[in-house]
């Protein structure tokens, strides 16, 4: 499509990104731990790492990882833990010897961590210790010969640290037994790799920095390969467009999204670490009130999230409570947001919440809507720098303005596939470099993109279309509403109706006045038929509804 979007890029954005700048993450990350040395880099539980000691402790682990464990350039290496120090210490450790990064969530069932170490071809996995039961299960039936654990208190100063270890493991009792012979404690590696430096790897675009598994919610968990010029793409990309925005000495971000998830990764992990900013890591954004009294002690800039956490956070009383005199951007990604949340959002904290959209494939950012957005527009925004998009009917043919049609992206951002699946890869990669979203779009005439909704989740409903994200937008905005998904429902007569799924603010809210409040804003066959109040809905560990999961749920209930 004509680049019509660019006209609404700020002043100072470019079109194209310069590519030449960093060979590789490890490049890059070396350039920003010289230049921001004395700036603190991640924050967790009271504890900040400076950009000097994470260049110390994470040059320690990869020369552990080469020198004790004879690792080899691009030999995979697992990373299985919540949002704690360790994370950026092993994960730039590990870029810096050369070696691949598989993220794994930490929640995962033996069956899914099984199938992703033995998909991976992982040798090594750094763990925190509450999942290495579930490690215990399967480990015999994989590749993995080095296990380096650690605990969620290792990092911080003692007595701090002895006393959230004993927390965690005796009166929380959150670590289940386990025993795995010949593991390495985290801190006697970082001690061994400080007897020798490490050796930095000969590294370029072309090297495998991630395999960043999806989520497998429809079928097998596919390892998008992620090499270091896409993610060095996408961080020129993000850094670009938050360029214009940012405070030179540094910006505060609150990363409560996991950091094994692409989302987090990137927009908060590595660009603000190419920014010079402090991620400040919430371990258990569950915790509502403790994250919120995390928030409390810091006068943040910047954060990321995903609807359901905004919403999480708005329903709290006490948030209230937060200063947000420093707050400029909210970004929301992973989900659609809806507008009764960004209205809520915006009216608490005085902050716009800006709308992204992205997915593993492609690093993840490809559409963002500009930053000094004044309101919530509806619109996932604009294509990035360097970015192509089209949108396709069913027969693969290119659609014009204003017409529904499959969101595809181009850009260096885009995978090189998923790792040994050739036939997958060529399902959603084209020959022309066009990663399939499997996500229905329109595009305005002055180049502004709308997610329908995606292409499977579609309700047909008497030969009309009818997107669940409508559905939801509407309905969310009913005071009595805390939570909504719309899903499709099989029926005799119109071939699929209309379900939602609700959890109460208002204990009293019925069906009766979903029914009239659903009748008042949406034309007939787009109102529910059904409507089903749950305690709550399914979701991933970001925070993303899932929408499949609902509608199996949904058939066994009858």
């Amino acid at each position: 499509m004509e680049k019509v979007w660019l006209q609404h890029y700020p002043a100072g954005i470019p079109a194209e990104i310069d590519m030449g700048e960093f060979s590789s993450l490890a490049d890059l990350f070396e350039q920003s731990v010289k230049k921001y040395s004395s700036r603190p880099a991640f924050h967790n539980m009271g504890k900040s790492l400076t950009y000097a000691e994470l260049d110390e402790l994470s040059a320690r682990f990869a020369s552990y990882l080469q020198n004790e464990l004879g690792l080899q350039k691009g030999d995979r290496v697992a990373v299985m833990m919540p949002n704690v120090l360790q994370y950026p210490i092993a994960m730039y450790g590990i870029l810096r010897a050369g070696l691949t990064v598989v993220n794994v969530n930490p929640l995962y069932t033996p069956r899914e961590l099984e199938h992703q170490l033995n998909d991976s071809g992982a040798h090594t996995i750094v763990i925190v210790e509450n999942f290495c039961k579930t490690l215990q299960t399967v480990i015999k039936t994989t590749p993995v010969k080095h296990v380096i654990v650690t605990a969620l208190g290792d990092m911080l100063p003692a007595p701090k640290s002895w006393l959230v270890n004993f927390v965690v493991r005796h009166i929380k009792k959150l670590v289940p037994e386990w025993h795995i012979h010949n593991m390495v404690d985290f801190r006697n590696a970082l001690k061994l790799g400080a007897r020798k430096p490490y050796r930095p790897a000969e590294l370029g675009h072309e090297d495998i920095a991630y395999l960043q598994y999806t989520g497998g919610t429809t079928g097998v968990s596919k390892g998008a390969v992620l090499t270091h010029g896409n993610i060095v793409a996408n961080l020129q990309q993000a850094s670009a467009w938050l360029a214009p925005f940012a405070n030179p000495d540094g910006e505060i971000i609150i990363t409560a999204l996991p950091l094994y998830h692409i989302f987090s990764l990137t927009a908060n992990c590595l660009t603000f670490c190419k920014l010079g900013g402090c991620n400040v890591l919430i371990t258990n954004p569950r915790d509502m009130p403790g994250f919120i009294k995390e928030l409390k002690k810091h006068k943040f800039t910047a954060m990321s999230g995903v609807n359901t956490l905004f919403n999480g956070l708005l329903n709290r009383p006490e948030f209230k409570e937060v200063d947000f005199s420093k707050l400029k951007i909210t970004l929301g990604g992973g989900m659609a947001t809806q507008r009764a949340v960004a209205e809520r959002w915006k009216a608490v904290t005085g902050c716009s919440l800006i709308e992204a959209y992205g997915l593993t494939e492609t690093s993840p950012a490809a559409v963002i809507n500009p930053l000094n957005l004044a309101e919530y527009n509806g619109y996932i925004g604009v294509p990035i720098p360097s970015t192509d998009v089209e949108l396709r009917d069913d027969n693969g043919q290119p659609v014009g303005f204003d017409t529904p049609g499959e969101l595809c992206i181009k850009g260096p951002q885009v995978m090189r596939g998923y790792w040994n699946r050739p036939e997958e890869t060529a399902k959603v990669l084209d020959e022309r470099g066009y990663v399939a979203t499997g996500d229905v779009a329109v595009m305005t005439p002055d180049g502004f993109l709308k997610i329908v909704d995606r292409k499977k989740d579609m309700i047909l409903v008497s030969g009309f279309n009818v997107y669940p994200n409508e559905i939801e937008d509407v309905l969310a905005q009913h005071p009595g509403i805390l939570e909504v998904a719309a899903i499709g429902a099989q029926d005799e007569h119109s071939g699929e109706v209309v379900m939602v799924c609700i959890v109460k603010k208002d204990p009293n809210l019925d069906e009766a006045e979903v029914l009239k409040f659903a009748h008042k804003y949406l034309t007939g066959y787009k109102i529910p038929k059904r409507v089903r109040f749950l305690t709550e809905l399914p979701k991933t560990n970001v925070g993303k509804i899932l929408r499949r999961e609902l509608r199996e749920q949904m058939k066994k209930a009858g």
